[in-house]
């Protein structure tokens, strides 16, 4: 019988789709120590493949919940934009299709950056709708900021293509007609919520990306306008620029001194 090579073995395990499979048996004998170290890397592998699915499959759950009550369009609403001491409040609006699982869909804070445009275009792509809604600063110091962000909210509902008949909202309640399910901690427990995280994020980081290049030397492009040591540092260097939000320390202090 002739020996199968370490290369031919790697494609024939690359393949499998089960952690059980009777195939990892028949080279568990294999003395080769390259052989071995393969069959754990792609059980490993496959490991983590389940546990996603698990854990996508928990985000589901408040979802599901609608579809068995006879709701079709499911729409998370989440928003990005509260602390910074810049630039507008954007939120998110996004109904996924049935039972919609997307790798590394999470709580856009616990995605690495890196991720995060990735996962925007697969939201894109997968999603029957999805909204917008932007409150900018000067809103914010008018209305404050927790109002600005229903406003947000409400907009990125009214921008949708498709009216949703329920919406799941990241800790916070809305004035609407549509039934409506307040979650804590939302982004990391429900798909919808999530992927609004996502696009929200990404919308208001390319925001401050053209805000950086039109006021630059706060660093909006890096900082997305939070109160980092640069940013606080250019403020007293260059002053309060005109996306600064008025309401916010120190720029409210910076003002009447």
């Amino acid at each position: 019988m002739m020996v199968q090579t370490i290369k031919e073995i790697k494609n024939i395990l690359s393949v499998l789709t089960e952690i059980h499979s009777p195939v990892f048996d028949q080279f568990l004998h294999d003395e080769r120590t390259g052989v071995q170290k393969l069959i754990v890397q792609r059980k490993k592998q496959l490991q983590a493949i389940q546990d996603e699915k698990t854990r996508l499959d928990q985000m589901l759950v408040f979802e599901r919940m609608c579809y068995q009550n006879g709701v079709d369009f499911v729409a998370g609403v989440d928003e990005v934009g509260r602390g910074p001491l810049a630039g507008p409040v954007v939120a998110a609006a996004v109904i996924l299709p049935k039972n919609c699982e997307i790798i590394g869909l999470n709580d856009s804070k616990k995605v690495p950056k890196q991720k995060h445009v990735a996962l925007y275009q697969e939201i894109k792509k997968k999603a029957l709708a999805i909204g917008i809604g932007r409150v900018e600063h000067t809103v914010i110091d008018e209305i404050n900021i927790y109002e600005a962000t229903k406003v947000a909210m409400l907009q990125a509902l009214e921008h949708l293509s498709i009216v949703p008949q329920h919406v799941l909202i990241d800790a916070m309640v809305l004035e609407m007609p549509i039934a409506q399910t307040k979650i804590i901690h939302g982004d990391a427990k429900s798909c919808s919520i999530a992927a609004a995280s996502i696009v929200a994020k990404v919308t208001r980081d390319e925001l401050m990306r053209a805000y950086d290049e039109k006021y630059p030397g706060y660093d909006f492009a890096q900082n997305a306008g939070y109160g980092t040591a640069k940013h606080l540092s250019a403020l007293t260097e260059l002053g309060i620029s005109p996306i600064h939000r008025l309401s916010y320390e120190p720029i409210k202090s910076m003002r009447h001194n």
